[in-house]
């Protein structure tokens, strides 16, 4: 965490984060939508053998800033398997209905 803090001041802001924020919420599906000029993300958490989920987060975002958070996460997912192993999807995974959908 004081390293992220470190490189953000680095770059010239600085990144308030209050308690509640900071717990954070979990999500197992993802929404994504998109206009011309900008791209909606809902973060949704569905539980086991339940009808319905809920939105646990909504965001709102340009082109341009979603294509950096794209390369961001390609970026860490390479660390991360790097680190850790590769994360291998079954072929029912990858094209599965409930999870990160565009």
């Amino acid at each position: 965490m004081q390293q992220n803090q470190e490189q953000k001041k680095d770059a010239g802001i600085q990144i308030q984060l209050d308690e509640a924020t900071a717990q954070g919420v979990y999500s197992n599906l993802a929404l994504i939508n998109h206009t011309e000029t900008e791209f909606i993300i809902d973060f949704i958490y569905v539980q086991p053998q339940a009808p319905q989920g809920k939105v646990r987060s909504r965001v709102l975002t340009s082109p341009i800033h979603m294509k950096r958070l794209i390369n961001a996460l390609t970026d860490n997912m390479k660390k991360y398997e790097d680190r850790f192993g590769e994360i291998k999807l079954t072929q029912e995974q990858q094209v599965q209905k409930i999870g990160f959908l565009q």
